[in-house]
């Protein structure tokens, strides 16, 4: 389903009428750093999620707690 040239129009015929011609910039502009906002945090979400991945797949790094134990009196099968 996608939206036609009349069904465009439409839409921009009733952001006009509702926002007025002189607001129109302004509603562009705050969507535009909205989106740019929107775009640099998920990259950095991406980014963190990565790098606690690769600092985990790492033996060396691994925080105690999720180190083997070598528990030889009990040990758990």
């Amino acid at each position: 389903m996608s939206l036609g040239i009349t069904e465009i129009t439409l839409i921009l015929i009733v952001i006009l009428l509702l926002f007025g011609g002189k607001r129109i910039p302004e509603l562009a502009r705050a969507f535009g750093r909205a989106t740019a906002e929107y775009k640099k945090a998920k990259n950095l979400i991406k980014k963190e999620a990565e790098d606690i991945k690769d600092s985990l797949t790492e033996e060396s790094e691994k925080p105690v707690e999720y180190q083997p134990k070598d528990d030889v009196e009990n040990p758990q099968v």
